[in-house]
């Protein structure tokens, strides 16, 4: 019988204490009970909460790896530093999964995900903005710049097969992710905040990946610790990152 194929899970982490420990032990159920082998990469991102003693807790129990920043940097950042090592990590015959690790994404969808990409895609996003999807608890701010977002990035930078450009819930096949750090390296993600999410997807329109999309039931009321999104602050990146999309000689690069 084959290896069945591994899955990587990227978890990038800020005080998230509160969650942490349950999102972990809700990914081996899931990847046990689909029959997958896994391994975690969680990056904490200068968590003054506890939340790096729980990582190591469970790097004892279970097939986790901690990579720690000393000081927060931001999501991009983590982001980033967790997309390189899991580049470095995965093999031909597996998956890197990105999720957020307040307990919003279920870990459940992976498997299913994890089909698409065996029928042939290359980028498979959990999204708000198909059949069967169901938004819970998400306050009205945000789920309006969501929105905005899509219908922004949908009319300027239209990429086939995507409604939802934002969400950090995807599952990228090895081969994209691999041509993605061979052709960008460290700037595959620039931007710091939450728009950093947009800037990997328009990157990888250059790549012209076939992407695809799964229904997504974001529980937004599951979370037991604040937002870190700043609104304002990351509308107005996302209007300077669209902007340098359009216009890259006559932008600075995001700072």
């Amino acid at each position: 019988m084959n290896r069945p194929e591994r899955v990587l899970v990227v978890l990038p982490a800020y005080n998230e204490a509160a969650n942490i420990g349950r999102l972990v032990e809700r990914i081996d159920q899931a990847m046990s009970g689909a029959r997958l082998d896994y391994r975690i990469v969680a990056v904490d991102d200068g968590s003054t909460d506890g939340t790096s003693d729980i990582l190591e807790h469970y790097a004892g129990l279970l097939p986790l790896e901690v990579c720690r920043h000393t000081r927060n940097q931001g999501l991009g950042v983590t982001i980033r530093d967790g997309l390189l090592r899991a580049a470095e990590l995965v093999r031909n015959d597996e998956v890197v999964v990105t999720m957020d690790a307040d307990e919003s994404h279920a870990p459940g969808l992976i498997p299913r995900m994890l089909q698409m990409v065996r029928e042939g895609h290359d980028l498979v996003i959990a999204s708000r903005y198909v059949a069967g999807a169901r938004v819970c608890g998400v306050p009205l701010p945000r789920r309006f710049l969501s929105f905005a977002a899509s219908w922004l990035f949908r009319a300027i930078f239209r990429i086939p097969g995507v409604r939802d450009y934002t969400c950090g819930y995807r599952v990228y096949s090895s081969e994209l992710l691999k041509r993605a750090v061979d052709l960008y390296g460290r700037d595959l993600v620039q931007e710091t905040g939450f728009q950093c999410m947009v800037e990997v997807l328009l990157k990888l329109r250059r790549l012209r990946p076939i992407v695809g999309e799964a229904p997504l039931i974001l529980r937004y009321d599951m979370k037991r610790s604040s937002s870190k999104m700043q609104v304002v602050k990351t509308i107005r990146r996302t209007i300077a990152l669209s902007a340098h999309s359009l216009f890259p000689q006559r932008q600075n690069p995001a700072v």
